[in-house]
């Protein structure tokens, strides 16, 4: 009886010490993480809660490593991924790990803007306005987007009209291919009449943009693209260039200059159109005249050229109207 007892004590006794040593086992085996946040984590949240990001948007942080231009503090790169595009920010981790700074260095021995400049190239684009100025204006454009042709009837003629003799005006292609389906064919038709002659293009370039519908209108993509291509030749016929040249570049659909273009523009900022760079000062979207002349003067300026009168706001709407 009494050895009975003492063997059932004995295996209720090992029982009890084999649960805990596996409830220890469990919690031990526990990541990090739910014990306690580790740093990734935690400069994640920070960076989660500052910037209010959707739950969609992923964070990934870097490694920490010593920073050799901040004594005290580590650095450490936290890249934001949205799905569609990416973007590193550079960060101070205090070495006791209880303060973050979001660093931003700038060299001040560079010029931003020029900087941009020489990352567009202007190789053999048409120029409007002046053909060689100290101002330059760069448009990334999308010759079936409505916000591009309400940014071009602003450009011309009016701003043209003002700045001609001053400011050079280029255009840039940056087709938004995935929400307008003949945007890049178009861009090529232009370039067909860009390489041989500049006149040509801009006034495909007006028309298209003052025409949108035309070719919006045909039902089916061949149709569009057809269109284009009649209004190319067409364009082509009213400047007397050569035709068969003009009809084999157009019958070839070579998208490598408009690709290039696009890449170009990836790499200055560009994200959706119209884009522009006044000297290398980026402009999103449509602005307004006034918006605009302030910049082209500005840059005028700074360039030491001379800046041209305009009229007082609201003049001519108070004018008389001519008989």
């Amino acid at each position: 009886m009494l050895r009975h007892l003492l063997v059932t004590l004995i295996r209720r006794s090992f029982l009890v010490l084999i649960l805990i040593c596996l409830g220890c086992a469990a919690q031990s085996s526990q990541p990090d993480s739910a014990r306690k946040p580790d740093m990734a984590q935690t400069i994640e949240r920070q960076v989660r809660a500052y910037y209010s990001l959707p739950p969609d948007v992923k964070v990934h942080t870097g490694a920490i490593a010593a920073s050799s231009d901040w004594p005290g503090y580590d650095a450490v790169s936290v890249t934001i991924d949205g799905g569609d595009s990416k973007k590193d920010y550079k960060f101070l981790v205090s070495q006791d790990r209880k303060t973050m700074i979001r660093l931003v260095k700038f060299d001040l021995t560079k010029d931003p803007f020029a900087e941009t400049m020489k990352k567009i190239d202007l190789t053999g684009r048409p120029v409007r306005g002046a053909i060689a100025s100290k101002v330059v204006v760069v448009n990334y454009d999308d010759l079936e987007c409505p916000f591009c042709s309400r940014m071009h009837q602003t450009l011309f003629p009016e701003v043209l009209k003002e700045y001609g003799d001053r400011v050079s005006f280029v255009y840039k292609d940056y087709p938004l291919s995935e929400i307008h389906p003949w945007a890049t064919h178009a861009a090529v038709d232009a370039n067909c009449l860009a390489a041989q002659n500049g006149d040509a293009f801009w006034d495909f370039a007006d028309y298209l943009h003052a025409n949108q519908r035309e070719v919006g209108n045909e039902r089916t993509p061949g149709a569009r693209f057809a269109a284009l291509d009649r209004i190319t030749l067409e364009q082509g016929k009213k400047h007397n260039l050569d035709a068969a040249k003009l009809e084999a570049c157009v019958k070839a659909q070579d998208e490598q200059a408009v690709k290039a273009s696009v890449k170009e523009g990836d790499d200055v900022g560009v994200s959706a159109t119209p884009t522009m760079f006044v000297n290398g000062e980026k402009v999103d979207g449509v602005i307004s005249i006034l918006q605009l002349r302030a910049m082209l003067d500005r840059a005028l300026r700074d360039a030491g050229q001379p800046v041209p009168e305009h009229a007082p706001a609201g003049a001519a709407a108070s004018a008389p109207a001519s008989k």
